[in-house]
């Protein structure tokens, strides 16, 4: 296991520049990656990196360049008085086999001293417009950079255009440089120009009813213009997988009305979508799911899933049913029956559950609110037990950022709460909480920073805790749990020594990972984690190494783990690999 972790740093460490042919190397004080990155980019030599035939006569005539390439690479990162010195040195006994060193000095950078930003028109109040001035990263005594100059300027006319101003327009836009002087001055003025608004919005299709239609749309006729909404209901029409296709398309502005119309044409899609999906993981061995979705059973826009999953360990047949309040994006009432056997540990599940919820989109956030019908038999190697529980809750989760029409965020997270009242004919009294959340750090263009954490809370009384379904208990270890360990492995055990399930959750990880070629990555992490019956009790923790693999039609994940804690185990293998037909 050590040697697999070393091998795998030394792989990971590998210097982009180490190929035969030239390796250059630059030597900088105090320069940040960006620094060293045009230059890169900007030197000719940098295309010879990866190729063993550069002949001397070609070499001579590249490293000529490089104090130009090198002056042109930092000007625009506002750095007018750097220089640029190189060494060529050929590795012995290797023909055609470079190694450039290049010095460079940096000078002193050009710093803004004045920054006059200014928005005249109509739309000079416009909050958008306004925060858009209020986040600009021009700031006097701030050193000179010419990307942020743009950037800004791009930004700042978006938020115009994204208002409905679509004749926003520069009345000045001067960034002046005294290089001998080392400073520079910005001048931008914005005229906004009318605002425009949305048009005739005319629809073209015959698959849901019209009222239905209209609720799917994220603009209305004299909504001041924005081509965000436009977006947002491409995605949204998209989503409800009613529509094969949809176009749509803004006509030209009308500078006379100051309207911008826009035209949406829907063909139907096929009312039934078959999927049948196979799989091998080290916690479920085989695994295979087959469903039936009726993707519009009228024109009220009601839709149906059968679905069948079976793996080793357990199957599950479903039946939902789903109907839109509003739109299906933002608000559903959804009902579900479902039969299931699941092997947790040392128990068997089985159990009929009839499901009720009520999904909502509320601004960045999808919350549901359900009520579960719950008839379940667990099953001891020693005795049985059932119960019938009435489970009431709700569930808070992160939107994908695609129906936000925002940029992709780098993190998620959900929440639930449920109980189970006697009150309501329950055979236990419970209340329970989880939580999952992920965030991702993108360390550098290759290196990413996984956090990834779990937790559950149970509060019922000991007298009632046997009378506790195995489903609504807590199991850890797995492939997506603290590997290392068998699936729900780890447990606590009653007095026979049966892994029974926990009150209570704590998992944990930590895991950098680095993308290779051809669509894989390589991660190095750490799990800590247990089901517990109290916070405070032991955890247990692994390491290891693994490989992912992403295509079209398949994923394939490969983890070798050793657990920490129990140095006498030897380290486990877990395999993920799914395909969808």
């Amino acid at each position: 296991m050590k040697r697999c972790l070393v091998l795998a740093i030394a792989c990971l460490c590998v210097s982009p520049w180490a190929h035969a042919g030239v390796e250059i190397k630059l030597n900088i004080e105090d320069a940040t990656t960006e620094v060293r990155s045009n230059i890169l980019a900007f030197l000719s030599l940098s295309r010879y990196t990866e190729r063993s035939d550069l002949q001397p006569e070609t070499l001579d005539r590249l490293v000529t360049r490089i104090p130009t390439e090198v002056s042109k690479a930092l000007e625009p990162l506002g750095y007018y008085e750097a220089s640029a010195t190189y060494e060529v040195q050929q590795v012995e006994d290797q023909a055609n086999d470079w190694r450039v060193k290049i010095n460079v000095t940096l000078g002193r950078p050009v710093m803004l001293s004045a920054v006059r930003i200014s928005v005249v028109g109509e739309g000079k109040e416009d909050e958008r417009i306004q925060a858009e001035m209020r986040q600009s990263t021009l700031r006097s005594g701030q050193p000179l950079h010419h990307g942020n100059y743009d950037i800004y300027k791009s930004s700042l006319l978006r938020a115009a255009n994204r208002s409905g101003y679509l004749e926003a327009r520069w009345l000045q836009s001067e960034l002046l440089i005294d290089k001998n002087e080392r400073h520079a001055e910005i001048f931008l003025q914005l005229e906004t120009g009318p605002r425009y608004y949305f048009g005739k919005i005319e629809i073209q299709q015959d698959v849901i009813n019209a009222e239905m239609m209209q609720r799917f749309l994220r603009m209305q006729q004299a909504d001041p213009y924005d081509i965000e909404l436009v977006l947002q209901t491409q995605y949204v029409l998209d989503d409800t997988l009613y529509f094969s296709s949809v176009d749509i398309v803004s006509g030209e502005p009308d500078p006379v009305t100051h309207t911008v119309a826009v035209k949406i044409k829907a063909e139907a899609n096929l009312k039934n979508s078959y999927t049948i999906a196979a799989g091998y993981g080290t916690d479920t061995q085989q695994r295979g799911r087959l469903s039936w979705d009726r993707r519009l059973i009228n024109r009220a826009g009601h839709s149906a899933k059968l679905e069948l999953i079976g793996s080793a360990i357990g199957h599950e047949a479903s039946f939902k049913y789903a109907m839109p309040v509003r739109d299906v994006a933002l608000e559903k009432l959804e009902f579900t029956v479902a039969n299931a056997q699941e092997e947790l540990a040392d128990v068997t599940s089985y159990r009929n559950e009839f499901r009720a919820g009520l999904t909502q989109a509320l601004g960045a956030w999808q919350r549901v609110i359900f009520v579960r019908f719950n008839n379940e038999k667990s099953t001891y190697t020693d005795r049985q037990s059932k119960s019938f529980l009435v489970i009431p809750g709700v569930s808070y989760a992160t939107l994908p950022t695609y129906i936000l029409g925002q940029e992709q965020r780098h993190y998620s997270l959900s929440l639930e709460i449920k109980g189970s009242p006697s009150s309501l004919g329950s055979g236990a009294s419970f209340i329970q909480f989880t939580g999952q959340g992920e965030r991702i750090f993108q360390l550098s263009q290759a290196w990413y920073l996984r956090l990834r954490g779990s937790i559950g809370a149970s509060l019922i009384p000991d007298s009632q805790f046997s009378d506790l379904p195995a489903s609504v208990r807590f199991f850890a270890g797995g492939d997506n749990s603290v590997r290392g360990y068998g699936l729900n492995e780890l447990s606590p055990v009653d007095a026979s020594g049966q892994r029974i399930g926990a009150r209570n959750l704590l998992v944990g990880t930590t895991e950098f990972e680095r993308d290779l070629p051809k669509n894989m990555r390589l991660a190095l992490f750490y799990d800590i984690g247990n089901a517990i019956d109290h916070f405070g009790d032991e955890l247990k923790d692994s390491a290891g190494i693994g490989l992912r693999w992403h295509v079209s039609v398949a994923s394939l994940g490969l983890d070798v783990a050793q657990p920490v804690s129990d140095h006498s185990r030897s380290p486990r293998l877990h395999l993920h690999l799914s395909t969808v037909f």
